[in-house]
């Protein structure tokens, strides 16, 4: 009786059709789900008689695997079908993409660029290889003067007219050469001088240069336009202080010092605790550089400033060591999320 109820069990599973997801469940409800046909039929082979035991329980068991077979081999069919069908679905969403981050220099970069277009400065760019010309003569460096050995020049060996910028102040030379008063522009781009890389030096950098010429322009405009950047780039409780200091192409010169971003001007290990830090060198620019652009120092004058963008950066994030900008490791530069 058993014998041929494994073999009714056996022709129904043969004969069965299956069109959708939904019949291989009610498969699996009715023939090997713990209510059963399959346990049905072990329960009632406790009453088979001894001799008859090997013979059924190997039947059961064949069916068993059978069934099992079954089941896994239409479950695998539908899915596969479904997946072709979500495949093919073009409704769905597409897959959602990682999204990536700007470099740090880029962010502080853009920063910059957008708090002095608030103020009506334009973006210039220049070329990285130049002449001399344009980085040293024009901007009042004489030949042979001491403070072309303040800048460890690249120079091209074929040609030691050509070298590659060790400032963006050559933008400046040729925005003045081709542009009449009034200017009001930033210079940002790469510079490169012939230093020991170090966790504070790189002969790879960024600046960011801007200059004004107009009509009555004065120190206490820069000093203002100044005290403004600072403030929008670094809070507004930011305090600034100009000290005297020497470049060839502004007279009079300074260095900028911002109050501490770490301390808050208190003193702290980062500004060695005097609360200050220096971010940039700026000044009125020199009638010399005026005449070699061909602009009349009697009616005009203006300012300029020049910083280093990783030196922004380091203060900004409180990075310590310049080089990580450079080694392109992900776990330092996901870290920077920013909307520019």
């Amino acid at each position: 009786m058993i014998l041929e109820k494994i073999e009714q069990i056996k022709e129904e599973l043969e004969k069965i059709k299956i069109s959708k997801k939904e019949d291989v469940e009610n498969l699996r409800l009715k023939y090997i789900s713990k209510k059963g046909e399959i346990n049905k039929l072990f329960a009632d082979f406790k009453k088979v008689s001894p001799d008859k035991k090997k013979v059924v329980g190997k039947a059961i068991n064949d069916l068993k695997t059978f069934t099992v077979n079954k089941f896994d081999e239409l479950s695998k069919h539908f899915e596969d079908k479904g997946s072709d069908e979500i495949k093919n679905d073009l409704t769905r969403p597409g897959e959602p993409l990682t999204l990536g981050t700007r470099h740090p220099l880029a962010i502080v970069r853009n920063e910059i660029i957008e708090i002095f277009s608030r103020l009506g400065f334009s973006v210039n760019e220049g070329p990285e290889i130049e002449d001399d010309w344009h980085v040293f003569s024009a901007l009042n460096f004489p030949p042979e003067h001491p403070a072309r050995d303040m800048q460890d020049t690249f120079f091209i060996e074929r040609d030691p007219d050509i070298l590659l910028r060790t400032h963006t102040s050559s933008v400046q030379t040729r925005v003045m050469e081709n542009n009449a008063p009034p200017i009001r522009s930033i210079f940002p781009g790469r510079v490169f001088r012939n230093e020991a890389i170090s966790a504070r030096a790189h002969c790879i950098f960024h600046q960011i240069e801007g200059l004004y010429v107009d009509k009555n322009v004065s120190f206490a405009d820069l000093k203002q336009t100044l005290l403004y950047f600072s403030q929008e780039l670094f809070g507004k409780d930011t305090k600034i202080r100009l000290r005297p200091s020497y470049f060839p192409f502004t007279e009079p010169s300074a260095e900028m010092d911002v109050s501490c971003t770490i301390c808050g001007g208190t003193g702290c290990p980062i500004c060695k605790g005097t609360g200050w830090l220096e971010i940039l060198g700026c000044g009125m620019v020199d009638p010399n550089v005026f005449k070699s652009c061909k602009i009349d120092s009697k009616e005009y004058t203006g300012f300029a400033f020049g910083m280093g963008v990783e030196r922004i950066a380091m203060l900004k994030y409180g990075i310590t060591d310049i080089r990580k900008f450079y080694e392109n490791d992900t776990r330092f530069l996901n870290q920077f999320q920013s909307a520019w």
